[in-house]
């Protein structure tokens, strides 16, 4: 049966583990939580350093099996919006304003309520896998469709009213109209998110990343080509980058549909069924308490952006915030990886009834996306001197970069760990605590010290940065407190539970909570 196959390879087996009693002694138990589990296929209790070297090998090789294609996936989809400003800029100067303007707030919240609506089936899907409940995956997407696509309908308004929105909030009449104009025509764009995001968690949960990876490079290879002959060669302007930019996302969207029908993912996908309508309310908070989780983060840092408008030389401030957010930007993306490989993770070992294997790729996520934020980091700091020049000509702007670059670094690091935190999360089902997490480190507590610092101490954009910066630890602290509290072994015995609830015959494992 295909489901076993796939099962195998990410979910941790007896096989993989050593088979000597001794195994069980308690000379070196930092993974182990109280009572071990009934499930024999967990991992075993670590003994020494020896037995962590291999563990943590074992388990960095399925981390990496998930983020490397995730990442690249990311990329993917971040470039295909990048790369349509790159050819509006040689269109005209209005048509890269329209544009930003449409992709960065109409598009983008849009893009960050569906994205984080969609995040629900982390858990969902995850657990259900873990779980072999594989029939509940393919329900499970039918209900995430409906809800994201009902939600599409109430966000088209933006999309109609975009003129008269970013009129309101301060754009000049003459990029509102072009912006607004773009707007309209990307609303299929709109419809695409809804069923995309959904189709991507599916296909996740069953590590099924390969394909996604594989499709996300076909589609930025056409959107590059087709971008260039339709903006440039045939000079269709914004015509051409709204039928290009609709075009990539619905490929995205068809290409993975045909995957899905064609047999590949087994019993996950066996058709449509009425069974998607039932439980839709619970689904709805979900998603609901995902969307705002993931949007509160996703905002946090625009407002940066939005209050650098009103310092003093604003637009400097704003140059030089705007190049530092591009290139965290691009180091969210690696993070964004860690974030969706670690989901699945602890989604898929929870719903197998593995707690001790859930806590352990906890931590080897951890520590490998803390790695990476700093060799990111260490590389920034190192062309500090270099790359603000490519980035703008104005020597203000480059000085700006330059003192700016330690706290970037700072924030990349803390940026690469805080999404993989948030993925463990996801995966353990703790969106709507988050949220209420997310909402006072940030809003309570960041953008008010952000503010007193930046305008009342008057030390700028640097201290508008750090005040953010201090939400965004807090925050962090707070995950690995909530993280470092966890019982495990609760978290597993509540996965069957959850399936039953949401329509599945339960046949997780009941494991001891002590």
């Amino acid at each position: 049966m295909a489901n076993d196959t796939t099962v195998a390879p990410l979910l941790t087996s007896r096989e993989n583990n050593h088979e000597n009693d001794e195994l069980h002694s308690p000379k070196f138990r930092p993974f182990s939580h109280g009572s071990s589990s009934n499930n024999s296929d967990d991992i075993k209790v670590i003994n020494g350093v020896k037995d962590l070297i291999r563990e943590f090998s074992a388990e960095s090789k399925k981390l990496w099996y998930l983020a490397a294609p995730a990442i690249f996936t990311s990329l993917c989809q971040y470039s295909i919006g990048a790369i349509t400003q790159v050819f509006a800029g040689h269109v005209g100067t209005i048509q890269l304003a329209a544009i930003s303007i449409e992709n960065s707030v109409i598009a983008g919240f849009s893009f960050g309520v569906m994205l984080g609506m969609g995040s629900a089936l982390e858990t969902l899907c995850g657990q259900a896998f873990g779980a072999k409940q594989l029939e509940m995956l393919g329900t499970y997407m039918q209900r995430s469709w409906i809800i994201l696509t009902s939600t599409a309908l109430i966000l088209l308004f933006p999309y109609i009213f975009a003129t008269q929105l970013l009129r309101f909030i301060g754009q000049t009449s003459n990029i509102s109209k072009w912006a607004g104009t773009f707007a309209i025509w990307m609303i299929p764009q709109l419809f695409a998110y809804a069923l995309n995001f959904p189709i991507q968690k599916f296909l996740q949960a069953q590590s099924k990343i390969m394909v996604t990876a594989v499709i996300a490079g076909f589609a930025l290879a056409g959107h590059t080509l087709f971008s260039w002959l339709l903006m440039l060669k045939l000079r269709w302007g914004l015509v051409g980058a709204a039928v290009v930019l609709n075009s990539s996302w619905w490929f995205l969207v068809v290409a993975k549909l045909v995957y899905i029908f064609s047999g590949a993912c087994g019993e996950a996908w066996s058709g449509f069924s009425m069974k998607a309508f039932q439980n839709l309310w619970e689904f709805v908070k979900l998603s609901f308490a995902s969307a705002v989780m993931l949007c509160l983060e996703i905002w946090y840092f625009m407002a940066l952006i939005l209050f650098a408008g009103y310092l003093k030389n604003a637009e400097v401030a704003v140059d030089a915030i705007s190049i530092c957010m591009n290139i965290q930007g691009w180091t969210v993306m690696v993070a964004i990886g860690f974030n969706a490989a670690i989901s699945v993770r602890v989604s898929n070992e929870l719903g197998a009834g593995h707690p001790r294997s859930a806590k352990f790729s906890v931590m080897v996520a951890s520590i490998t996306s803390l790695l990476s934020g700093i060799f990111l980091s260490t590389i920034l700091l190192v062309c500090r001197s270099w790359y603000p020049p490519f980035f703008s000509n104005n020597e203000q702007v480059q000085q700006l970069v330059y003192h700016l670059t330690p706290i970037l670094a700072t924030t990349i690091v803390i940026g690469c760990l805080q999404p993989t935190l948030s993925g463990v999360a996801i995966g353990a089902g703790w969106q709507a605590y988050v949220a209420y997490v997310n909402i006072i480190c940030y809003y309570l507590f960041g953008i008010p010290i952000g503010l007193i610092l930046g305008f009342f101490f008057d030390i700028g954009v640097m201290g508008i940065w750090f005040g953010m910066l201090a939400g965004t630890t807090v925050q962090t602290g707070v995950l690995i407190i909530m993280i470092l509290r966890t019982n495990w072994n609760r978290e597993a015995s509540l996965v069957g539970h959850r399936i039953k609830q949401w329509g599945g015959d339960s046949g997780a494992k009941e494991i001891d909570e002590r």
